[in-house]
């Protein structure tokens, strides 16, 4: 007996649905992007383009942004494959309504408007505050090291350019010695390629000579001269050399900073900083806190890192009860006992963080740290496979951040509406 099968064609026509809205789930993630993206307000961006002096019209900006919104909420970042999504998956053919952006327009489109994008970090955000979601009880901060758009090997210490900087001068010295004797000898044959060369050089002189005002200029402004081994990048100069804590190697990287809602898991503030230690990031993240969201939190958890005398009594005067641990919490260390009787009257910051952090509250405070901040973090480096800025420069990383929390935001908003509309 012949086994009979669905009928299957290739070449086969159908007759599509006439409405984009029937492509998908009613309920999928790509119309609650769009359903967003709709709310927001994009008026920046449409100033923008109406006075770009451009032939054509450009692509609608609300279909840019739903491409990128999508698009690192899925860990697709890459604008090369946002242009191939736009032909091969349903979702991102949806958000396009049938146009296909080359990627060079959609890198363009995010490098123009980043500053902007960020600003949209917000809007999103009391989007959650509005639904409830938000609560700003308890927030637990932290830092993760991000992968700059730079290899460690581009970059040169200050001795080194020193000692490059003089030895590209005399090649450069010797150089012109032998276009002269070969003007001499009237020798075109032995003189054609040393203009080459001599371009190649002076254009490698200048960027180490930039390179190293740039250096000077960085340090300066800290107060200090460089040192021997003090370090820049060439691709990226505003990127650093940091200790990335998971791998315990070396990176060219920035400092993503996140204070994140224990209650939702909910990104309430985010930036990216140029320190490699977190210890000066608690009052400008929670000033962006308070910003954000119009009043401080009740309490503040983070680790080590960000422990000093000035940040407990910052947090002290803005009305938040600190749970910092001035020493590294190991995982093989023996629990410390309670402490009993009255706390002394000179006791000293430090000791009066270990007293409380040793107590059942102390304790339970703390831990929601591991349980808040980190899953974000998790979510964002091994979910969304998000490890690389694709921006360069400390304003465009900072803005492909936001971007990079908004959409964190944005997946535990769908979650949460879906989540309900299933009760």
């Amino acid at each position: 007996m012949t086994k009979s099968y669905k009928p299957y064609d290739l070449n086969q026509l159908f007759l599509l649905p006439p409405s984009l809205r029937e492509w998908l789930p009613s309920n999928h993630l790509a119309y609650f992007i769009s359903d967003v993206v709709d709310a927001l307000d994009l008026s920046k961006i449409e100033r923008k383009l109406t006075n770009t002096d451009r032939g054509q019209p450009p692509y609608h900006p609300a279909m840019m942004v739903k491409l990128l919104f999508y698009g690192y909420a899925t860990g697709v970042a890459s604008s090369r494959k946002i242009e191939r999504k736009t032909y091969e998956d349903i979702p991102m053919r949806v958000l396009a309504a049938g146009y296909h952006p080359d990627h060079d327009t959609i890198s363009s489109f995010r490098k123009d408007h980043i500053r902007t994008l960020k600003g949209l970090f917000l809007q999103i955000l009391l989007l959650a505050k509005e639904s409830k979601l938000v609560k700003v009880g308890h927030v637990s901060l932290d830092g993760t090291k991000i992968k700059a758009d730079a290899s460690k090997h581009k970059a040169m210490s200050y001795e080194r350019m020193g000692i490059k900087e003089k030895e590209l001068k005399h090649e450069i010295d010797e150089l012109f010695r032998k276009a002269e004797e070969a003007d001499a000898k009237e020798d075109q044959e032995d003189d054609h390629r040393i203009p080459e060369e001599l371009a190649f050089r002076e254009t490698r002189l200048n960027k180490i000579k930039e390179a190293k005002a740039a250096l000077e200029k960085r340090m300066k402004e800290k107060g200090k001269a460089p040192k021997p081994k003090d370090q820049i990048n060439f691709t990226d100069p505003e990127s650093r050399i940091m200790k990335d804590s998971s791998t315990k190697s070396f990176v060219q990287a920035y400092n993503g900073q996140c204070a994140v809602d224990a209650d939702s898991q909910i990104i309430i503030a985010a930036d990216v900083t140029t320190e490699t230690n977190d210890k000066k990031q608690i009052e400008p993240m929670v000033s962006q806190i308070i910003e954000n969201m119009g009043l401080p939190p009740r309490e503040l958890s983070a680790d080590a890192g960000y422990f000093s005398e000035e940040n407990i009594n910052f947090l002290t005067r803005t009305g938040i009860e600190a749970f910092i641990p001035p020493d590294k919490i190991t995982h093989n260390k023996k629990p410390v006992s309670p402490p009993r009787g009255r706390i002394p009257a000179n006791i000293s910051i430090a000791d009066r963080m270990r007293r409380l952090l040793a107590t059942i509250r102390g304790k339970r405070f703390y831990g929601k740290r591991k349980e808040t901040v980190e899953p974000v973090f998790g979510q964002i480096k091994e979910i969304r496979g998000f490890r690389q800025f694709l921006l360069r420069g400390h304003e465009k990383v900072r803005g492909e951040w936001q971007l990079i929390c908004l959409t964190h935001n944005l997946l535990k908003l769908y979650h949460w509406k879906t989540a309900l509309e299933a009760t």
